[in-house]
């Protein structure tokens, strides 16, 4: 029934003015979870896409290019090559519908509100990697990787990694021209972007990386971009010297070699050298002039004519310089794309600090806390609990008696210095804190055994001043680490450091 043309067009006009009332149905749900936001955004991304997609197609129905259009509304009004016949065009339109039911009896009219409205409770399928956590981090692993292992790059920890990875003006200007360079800015660019679209489907890069690119000329015809300056207008009138490779970079030919074919005939070609051969030859006969003045090198390996290198020279500047000019561009939006992700990159940072501060057990631990209370986090949000004395939540999700509260001292705030200041709500919680990790890593760190003598003590100096006396009071009777150091299980069992290590070796813990 949709075969001509007017009534494909009436149902893409359905279409968009359906889809258009259900994106603001959608937004009028406010998402309890971030989870739930993140696919709302992806639901109302794939509307207007389909939105998009069906305007053009009635645009270019519109434009009727092939006359269709026209000649189907001429022959709606019964104007054929003979004359205009209103009955016979009725008739034939009428028989076409007949032939269609006649067909097609168990046809039944489909309710498109039904089909859409399913669109709302749909789930659109967003690929994250467990690094990412659903988009909460960035996962940028395999450009650590390719940063550590180059000559722009330093052997640097991954948690240091994300604090310069979005300050590229740092690393001198002569490494951001070689290829490697070049790829590692073109990789995380493109993962930063594909991010970027995963966690924000509704923000549109196509209108804010032309205000960049437009800053950007702007800054770079002034010698305004940050860590560039006026490099490439600098050695316009001196192309030679634009075009020599700094050797000091490489220590063998096989090093230099890694530049690659175009770069090392350029810069024999700045030089007045041959440019022929072999990438190794190119290499070796440029590696030559590391050692030895160009007045010295023999005739046999300049080029003929070799006074032209200048004018010759020129082109080869020119494309140097727009290279340099598009890695800089790729440098100014991934600047952009740092400062709309500042807020995910700080949260990186923070999740890479602790998970270090972790066990394996720990973080399996948390994440499954953190996949719990995502699950009840819309629950909780429903019910407005009243609690005008802020007392702790028990396990019901309600406040504790306040005779309770008194009994416990759960109101109480116990602070410890030693666990870096940490907070301990309640006597039972604070007196637990001795035998937990914690504490234990804090006396280490001070160089005193965790044993019963030092119970009840918080402050560091308190703590070292005890630790003297005891070493002052036993004299001869040193401190028996094997006997009176204090470890813990899994379980929770106290052993000394000697039975520990015997139940340890036994498999026994």
């Amino acid at each position: 029934m949709s075969s001509t043309l007017l009534e494909v067009t009436r149902a893409a006009h359905e279409d968009v003015e359906r889809l258009e009332r259900l994106i603001v149905k959608d937004l009028q749900n406010d998402p309890p979870t971030a989870k739930d936001r993140l696919y709302q955004s992806h639901r109302v991304r794939n509307n207007i896409d389909t939105i998009i997609a069906t305007t053009e197609k009635l645009v270019e129905i519109y434009e009727d290019k092939d006359n269709a259009r026209k000649d189907e509304i001429a022959a709606l009004g019964g104007q054929t090559a003979t004359g205009i016949n209103l009955f016979s065009a009725f008739y034939d339109r009428l028989k076409e519908i007949r032939e269609y039911h006649r067909k097609h009896p168990t046809a039944r009219v489909v309710d498109g509100n039904e089909e859409y409205e399913g669109l709302l409770k749909e789930e659109p399928v967003i690929e994250f990697s467990g690094e990412e956590a659903f988009g909460r981090y960035l996962d940028l692993h395999e450009l650590f990787n390719q940063y550590i292992n180059s000559k722009f790059g330093a052997k640097i920890e991954y948690s240091a990694y994300l604090d310069v990875f979005s300050l590229p003006h740092n690393i001198p200007w002569k490494l951001k021209s070689t290829r490697q360079y070049r790829e590692y800015m073109e990789n995380l660019l493109e993962y930063l972007i594909y991010f970027f679209q995963r966690t924000e489907p509704l923000q549109d890069l196509d209108r804010i990386f032309p205000k960049v690119e437009a800053e950007f000329e702007e800054q770079w015809a002034n010698g305004q971009v940050h860590g560039w300056g006026k490099q490439g207008q600098e050695n316009e009138d001196d192309p030679a010297e634009n075009m020599v490779i700094d050797l000091d970079y490489y220590s063998t030919v096989e090093d230099l070699m890694e530049v690659g074919p175009e770069k090392l005939k350029e810069a024999l070609a700045a030089l007045g050298l041959k440019t022929g051969g072999t990438v190794q030859q190119r290499a070796e006969r440029l590696f030559l002039t590391k050692h030895t003045p160009l007045e010295k090198l023999d005739k046999k390996h300049f080029a003929k004519g070799s006074h032209g290198t200048r004018q010759n020279g020129s082109t080869a500047v020119s494309q140097d310089i727009n290279s340099l000019k598009h890695v800089a561009l790729m440098e100014a939006k991934m600047k952009k794309l740092c400062d709309l992700l500042s807020k995910t990159i700080e949260q990186t940072k923070e999740n890479v600090v602790k998970k270090q501060a972790l066990t394996y057990e720990e973080m399996e631990q948390e994440r499954e806390e953190e996949e719990t209370q995502v699950d009840t986090e819309s629950d909780d949000e429903d019910q407005q609990i009243y609690n005008p004395l802020k007392l702790p939540m028990g396990w019901d999700g309600k406040p504790i008696p306040y005779w309770l509260y008194k009994l416990h001292g759960l109101g109480q705030e116990f602070k410890c210095e030693i666990c870096g200041n940490y907070s301990y709500w309640g006597r039972r919680a604070f007196e637990r804190h001795f035998k937990e990790w914690r504490h234990q890593h804090g006396m280490r760190c001070l160089g005193i055994p965790n044993t019963k003598n030092f119970n009840e003590i918080t402050n560091i100096q308190e703590a070292q001043e005890l630790w003297e006396k005891i070493r002052e009071r036993q004299g001869v009777n040193k401190w028996r680490p094997d006997l009176e150091e204090e470890y813990e299980d899994k379980e929770g069992n106290i052993y000394n450091k000697k039975t520990y290590t015997d139940l340890q070796r036994q498999g026994l813990i």
